[in-house]
């Protein structure tokens, strides 16, 4: 009786080992396939981050171009403004140079044209008088 108590306790021994070891065996297999799906999902959230990262960047850059091309833009206006005021100082400048030249011309010739004048009228006044003389 003692044998067979001793047996059905090593049988019984013998099934708790084997059921441990298939628990065991369960187990490690759930903590793969757990730790699988973490990683999987660790690599998905990894992936979505750098993704998101990528975009901000992306986003950064493009509003960073934009202000670039504003600022440029701005400048580029106002170096025209600039250059047409200057261009439209230079040309002033220039009329009113040219419309001094003008008048000393003008007022030369009339010198001239007074002093021919003259010239003839002291002519003209000789030859009266000599004229007179004559007659």
């Amino acid at each position: 009786h003692e044998r067979e108590h001793d047996r059905e306790i090593s049988e019984l021994a013998a099934k708790h080992s084997e059921e441990m070891e298939k628990l065991r065996a369960e187990l490690k297999e759930e903590q793969r396939n757990l730790l699988d799906e973490l990683q999987q999902q660790m690599a998905a959230t990894h992936r979505a981050e750098h993704e998101q990262a990528q975009l901000q960047s992306q986003t950064l850059h493009s509003l960073e171009l934009e202000a670039l091309r504003l600022t440029l833009n701005n400048m580029h206006t106002s170096q025209l403004e600039l250059t047409q005021s200057n261009l439209r100082k230079e040309k002033e400048t220039a009329l009113m140079e040219l419309r001094e030249m003008l008048n000393d011309k003008r007022a030369q010739e009339v010198a001239i044209l007074q002093s021919r004048h003259q010239l003839e009228w002291e002519k003209m006044k000789e030859q009266c008088l000599k004229e007179k003389e004559d007659l």
